[in-house]
C-alpha cells in the first residue's frame, strides 16, 4: 500500500532528547480509539521527533499498543480490535516511521505476561496500594485503601495489578528511557524499585533503572472545562479535538472554547485564566517553543478571538496531512495489521531472549 508521506518536522528535532548510544526508548499507548490533541502534544509528537532524530539512530525505539492493559475496561470485542488498529494507524499518521521504530500490539508477545507473573511474585501489596491510578480507575478517594472490605469487594484484581504489567513491559526490553507524562511519575518509580528488587533477590544487574522522559508539553486540557484533561470519555465531546477532524470541525470546537471576562493584554496564569493558559499551552505544544517565549509571541493579541482563530490555523495546519495519512491507513486495515506483525516479530526477537535469561536467573531453565 502506498501511502501519503508525513511532513518532516525539522523544526522540532533540533530541541528532541538525544540518548547515549545503545538506549532502548519504549512506551505504549492506550487502544482507547482516535488520537485526540491531548495525546499529540503530551506522547505521540515526542515520540515521532526523538525517533527520527539522526542523532539517535544508534538507539532502539519501541512503540505500540497497550492492549493487554485495555482489558481492564474494554470489554466489546469488535470496539478492541478496531481501536487496536485505530491506534498504529494514529501513530504511523503522527510521523512515527515503522521502519525506524518498533511498532507492535503488546498482547502480541507472550513474554509480557510472562514477566508479569514473576514480578507480581515479587511486589507487595502494600505497594500497589499506595499506587493513585488504580483508586482513580475503581472511582475510589485517595485516601481509601485496597483492604477495605467494600473497595475489595468491588476492585478488580486487574486494576490493582495494572503497573506490575507496566513494569514488565519496560523490562521485559531492558528499557533505559521512558517517556511519561506526570500522571505516570509514580508507575515508573514503582518499575524501579521491582527491577532493584528483582536485581538484589537473584544476586544480579539484569535490569537497568529505567530513567524518566518528560514531555515538555504540560497537560492539555478540556477546551470546555480547564478543570478536567481533554478525554474521549468526556460528555461534552466539543472539550475533545482529534488528530482525525476536518478544518471546519476544528474551527467549530475552537470558537466554542472557554476562556475569560478579562480584557486586554494575553498572559499565562493557570489559575487565574485557566482557559487562556490552556490556549497557549496547545500554541507553545504545536509551535515547539517555551510557554515564555509563546506569550512574548502574543504580545500583540488583544482579544481571545484573535487568540482562538491562531489556535484554530496551528491545528488545521498541523493534523492536515496526519488526517489524509490516517485517512488512507483506516481503509486498508490489512497494511495496518502487516506493520503490526513486522513490528511483533522485531519485538519478538528481544523478548525472547530477554526472558530466557529471566528464566535462567530464576531456575526456569
Amino acid at each position: 500500500m502506498m501511502i501519503r508521506s508525513v511532513r518532516t518536522y525539522s523544526s522540532s528535532i533540533s530541541n528532541a532528547a538525544v540518548f547515549p548510544s545503545g538506549s532502548t526508548v519504549f512506551s505504549l499507548i492506550q487502544p482507547t480509539g482516535k488520537i485526540h490533541l491531548g495525546n499529540y502534544l503530551g506522547a505521540l509528537s515526542n515520540w515521532r521527533d526523538i525517533s527520527n532524530d539522526e542523532r539517535n539512530s544508534e538507539s532502539r525505539f519501541i512503540f505500540g499498543t497497550a492492549d493487554l492493559h485495555a482489558l481492564t475496561s474494554v470489554t466489546d470485542p469488535a470496539k478492541l480490535k478496531n481501536s487496536r488498529r485505530e491506534a498504529i494507524a494514529s501513530l504511523i499518521a503522527a510521523g512515527i516511521d515503522p521502519e525506524r521504530s518498533i511498532i507492535y500490539h503488546q498482547s502480541s508477545i507472550a513474554e509480557h505476561s510472562q514477566l508479569s507473573w514473576i514480578l507480581t511474585c515479587l511486589t507487595s501489596m502494600g505497594a500497589l496500594n499506595r499506587m493513585t491510578q488504580w483508586k482513580s480507575k475503581a472511582k475510589v478517594e485517595e485516601t481509601d485503601s485496597i483492604f477495605g472490605d467494600e473497595i475489595l469487594g468491588k476492585t478488580k484484581a486487574g486494576v490493582l495489578c495494572y503497573p506490575v504489567l507496566q513494569a514488565a513491559d519496560i523490562l521485559l526490553y531492558k528499557s533505559t528511557h521512558v517517556p511519561v507524562g506526570d500522571d505516570q511519575a509514580q508507575h515508573l518509580e514503582l518499575c524501579r524499585n521491582i527491577a532493584s528488587i528483582f536485581n538484589s533477590t537473584y544476586k544480579s544487574n539484569f535490569f537497568p533503572m529505567p530513567k524518566s522522559l518528560f514531555t515538555a508539553n504540560k497537560k492539555i486540557m478540556s477546551l470546555r472545562s480547564s478543570e478536567k484533561k481533554m478525554s474521549k470519555s468526556d460528555v461534552d465531546q466539543n472539550g475533545c479535538l482529534y488528530i482525525t477532524e476536518s478544518p471546519d470541525q476544528i474551527a467549530k470546537k475552537l470558537r466554542k472554547a472557554t476562556t475569560d471576562s478579562i480584557q486586554g493584554r494575553l498572559y499565562f496564569d493557570p489559575e487565574e485564566r485557566p482557559g487562556v493558559s490552556n490556549l497557549i499551552n496547545i500554541v507553545s505544544g504545536l509551535t515547539r517553543k517555551s510557554v515564555e517565549d509563546t506569550v512574548k509571541d502574543l504580545e500583540y493579541m488583544r482579544s481571545h478571538k484573535q487568540l482562538k482563530d491562531l489556535v484554530t490555523d496551528l491545528i488545521v495546519e498541523e493534523f492536515k496531512d496526519q488526517r489524509l495519512v490516517y485517512e488512507e491507513l483506516m481503509k486498508d486495515v490489512s497494511y495496518i495489521d502487516q506493520i503490526a506483525d513486522r513490528g511483533a516479530e522485531k519485538a519478538k526477537k528481544i523478548a525472547s531472549v530477554n526472558m530466557r535469561a529471566v528464566e535462567k536467573l530464576i531456575g526456569l531453565d
